[in-house]
């Protein structure tokens, strides 16, 4: 933690270059922490990073979160600029909707799995040997979903994601609970950035991104395990959860479709 108490000095985060992953690094640089921002386009970060306090500071790395040595290589960069680290969010994601009785679709569907689960723990993996060595507290952080928690329709490919993140980071706190290392789950519901402005549908309790990202700090400073953002979406989640699946199958069998488009 920083000298104030105010939030960690050394923070990693993926998917930075605009919508959670820009509030979050608005809301750390805030705070004083030193930045490791990655994300595929280099223009934005730099435009980020220009706005930030003490811009000096922090480090922008262009890459792609399937391109594992690229993270690889960028979590050793920040790591020997920091000094170490105490906070990595794997913050990357894509959201997009997927049928799967469409061949055109399973191209997507791999995309999703690469960059929602996969480049979740490649992001975890360079940074965990030296969090086990430090003597300052560290947090992994896995961005899950709402969608995890009960499968959307037209949503399968997104909805099995955030579920694997969010059994995936539950595995890892178990192992890395011996270290002192904390694994965060944090579970958004509907944030209003680009990810979510183009769903034809309406998104109850609609929350800006500052002020997720300001909850979202204090949930990771604190170490909690699984928190659901914001609370009310916490609630509709478990009474979704709970439903007996005829249910579950009635409400939501007619849902509105997220749009379907080609893997990026």
């Amino acid at each position: 933690m920083n000298k104030q108490g105010a939030g960690p000095e050394r923070v990693f985060i993926t998917g930075a270059s605009s919508g959670l992953g820009a509030a979050l690094a608005a809301e750390y640089a805030a705070q004083g922490a030193t930045l490791g921002l990655l994300a595929r386009r280099s223009e934005m970060l730099d435009q980020l990073i220009a706005t930030l306090p003490n811009p000096g500071r922090h480090r922008a790395y262009a890459a792609d979160v399937r391109d594992h040595a690229a993270i690889a290589d960028a979590a050793q960069a920040f790591m020997a600029h920091a000094g170490g680290i105490d906070v990595v969010i794997a913050n990357a994601g894509i959201s997009v909707g997927t049928l799967t009785e469409f061949a055109e679709d399973i191209p997507v569907f791999e995309a999703v799995i690469a960059t929602n689960v996969v480049a979740t723990a490649a992001t975890f993996a360079p940074f965990i040997p030296a969090m086990k060595t430090q003597r300052t507290p560290a947090r992994l952080v896995g961005i899950g979903s709402v969608a995890g928690i009960r499968g959307l329709p037209g949503a399968e490919a997104y909805s099995a994601s955030k579920a694997a993140v969010i059994s995936y980071c539950e595995s890892l706190r178990l192992e890395l609970k011996p270290y002192g290392i904390r694994v965060v789950t944090i579970c958004p519901g509907y944030i209003d950035t680009p990810m979510t402005q183009v769903n034809p549908y309406p998104m109850p309790f609609l929350m800006a991104p500052g002020k997720f990202a300001a909850k979202a700090a204090r949930t990771i400073a604190a170490g909690s395990s699984y928190k659901v953002i914001p609370w009310q979406m916490g609630i509709v989640a478990k009474v979704l959860r709970m439903l007996p699946n005829p249910l579950y199958d009635l409400a939501f069998a007619k849902a509105p479709h997220k749009p379907r488009k080609a893997a990026p």
